[in-house]
């Protein structure tokens, strides 16, 4: 699985992050779960793993909707968190490393809260260059509506499961990833290619390195060629 990708790169990172809502400039990293493959011809090997919860800021408590998506309380976070900077620590460590192809479920949310999380700590330049690939634009690509990810793991059969937890959830995305090269062995051409909804507009804020393009659902052509 991905042995094509080690001309390229020499590390894939599939990282996901839970948090407190949807807008990264305000809201808050709460978990983060990250799975770094070292890649070879021989196919990928283990290199690190990452599984923290995030202590909230001052004053800051989860709202019953956040709690009940993902079983993750102010208590819990209170009680076994990480500070901030020690979070931003393991993750630079994570992210410190030679020729990365950075990959999530719904890439536009997970990269953005990681650069806001990363710039309070001044470690935003560690995302400067990084190549980043989208699995869930890829998914729009091959099946139809609709594309949570729990909806990508019942089409392809995988064993993963899409808990709302960090860890799985990035599980849950490697293994997605790999069923679909093994489907069709196009996914290098969806690097730094995001697609979106055109009813919704495109994603704010931007990412410098990002090509947006319009996904409708019409399915005909991939997207790279339109």
């Amino acid at each position: 699985m991905l042995e094509k990708f080690y001309h390229d790169f020499d590390h894939l990172i599939v990282l996901d992050v839970e948090t407190t809502g949807l807008d990264p400039q305000k809201d808050e990293i709460i978990e983060l779960g990250g799975i770094c493959l070292r890649l070879s011809p021989n196919g990928p090997e283990p290199a690190d793993e990452l599984n923290m919860l995030i202590r909230l800021s001052e004053g800051r408590s989860l709202t019953p909707f956040i709690t009940g998506l993902t079983g993750i309380s102010s208590e819990l976070l209170a009680h076994q968190g990480l500070e901030k900077s020690a979070a931003g620590q393991r993750l630079a460590k994570l992210l410190d490393v030679s020729r990365p192809l950075v990959v999530a479920y719904n890439a536009q949310f997970d990269l953005c809260f990681l650069y806001y999380f990363l710039r309070r700590l001044d470690k935003s330049p560690l995302l400067q260059g990084i190549r980043m690939l989208d699995a869930l634009t890829i998914y729009r690509d091959r099946r139809d509506y609709p594309h949570k990810l729990k909806d990508a793991i019942a089409a392809y059969g995988l064993s993963a499961e899409n808990t709302h937890r960090a860890i799985d959830d990035a599980r849950a995305a490697l293994q997605l990833l790999g069923a679909m090269e093994t489907e069709q062995d196009d996914i290098a051409r969806y690097i730094n290619l995001f697609g979106f909804n055109p009813r919704y507009g495109e994603p704010r804020p931007r990412i410098a390195s990002i090509t947006y393009r319009p996904q409708s659902f019409d399915r005909s052509r991939p997207l790279y060629l339109k």
